[in-house]
């Protein structure tokens, strides 16, 4: 077992390098000439060509009968890999504080895809950012929630007036803000739910808390106590960074009950 830590671990070594790491992300986009790579990332011939060497004799990448040098099957799927250490690495600070929580392990494989969000902080631009999905929404709002902003509550109601489609997830032991009710009723809530624009269920329980429409989407990870918190949020409107919202979402979503009124407590 050790020596096929040993083997990863070398890997690892011809991966720690930002250059090498732009040469095979270079590579991945299009195969090339170590000369043109050279003037295409500002550094010498002599550099490009002592990595393409070590990346070559490590398996990463291959030299084609045109000259052209192009990422061996091993060096692809490496590079698939490297984006979730990029993810971690630019959001450290923010995992010092905040956990994975209950998501399954298939998501966590899958966090590369959530490089690309951008870190916020602060309950008045998360909600901004929140708001801002809500009014850029064409054709759906889906939400996995752990409380109910009241000030949302409106913006978001009359969106779904305008046909957009609106799925949500509720934590079973939510707290709803006093005055929800009769908000609801005031705005024709009960309207919208009989003619199917609104459709909602209940999880057991929700840590990771999630907006998003058919083109962006926020998620905000759990605390290390496990407590849901929609203080800080990584927003993202890159179709990578979406993907993985909108599957987090469907799995959640046909995992989860029945929604109950009598459950919600003010």
């Amino acid at each position: 077992m050790s020596d096929l830590y040993d083997k990863a671990s070398e890997n690892f070594l011809e991966l720690a390098s930002s250059q090498r790491l732009e040469i095979l992300f270079k590579l991945l986009q299009e195969r090339t000439t170590a000369t043109f790579l050279a003037k295409d990332i500002d550094v010498t011939k002599q550099e490009v060509h002592r990595n393409f060497t070590r990346l070559e004799e490590t398996g990463l990448i291959e030299k084609g009968k045109d000259g052209k040098y192009g990422l061996t099957t091993f060096g692809r799927t490496m590079c698939t890999q490297v984006p979730s250490i990029v993810f971690l690495s630019q959001n450290r600070k923010y995992f010092e504080d905040h956990t994975f929580g209950d998501l399954p392990t298939k998501f966590i494989m899958r966090a590369g895809q959530l490089a690309s969000g951008k870190y916020i902080k602060g309950v008045s631009k998360t909600l901004e950012q929140w708001k801002s999905i809500y009014k850029n929404a064409d054709e759906y709002i889906y939400e996995i929630l752990s409380e109910v902003p009241l000030d949302l509550i409106e913006p978001l109601i009359n969106r779904v007036k305008k046909g957009i489609k609106f799925q949500y997830i509720f934590d079973e032991h939510i707290v709803v803000p006093k005055g929800r009710k009769a908000l609801l009723k005031k705005l024709g809530f009960d309207k919208l739910l009989e003619n199917g624009l609104v459709e909602r269920k209940m999880g057991k329980s929700v840590q990771t808390v999630l907006v998003l429409n058919e083109k962006e989407a926020c998620l905000m990870f759990p605390t290390i106590e496990g407590e849901a918190d929609i203080t800080e949020m990584l927003y993202g409107d890159d179709p990578m960074f979406h993907e993985w919202c909108l599957d987090y979402f469907r799995y959640c979503w046909y995992g989860s009950d029945v929604f109950k009124e009598s459950k919600l407590k003010e």
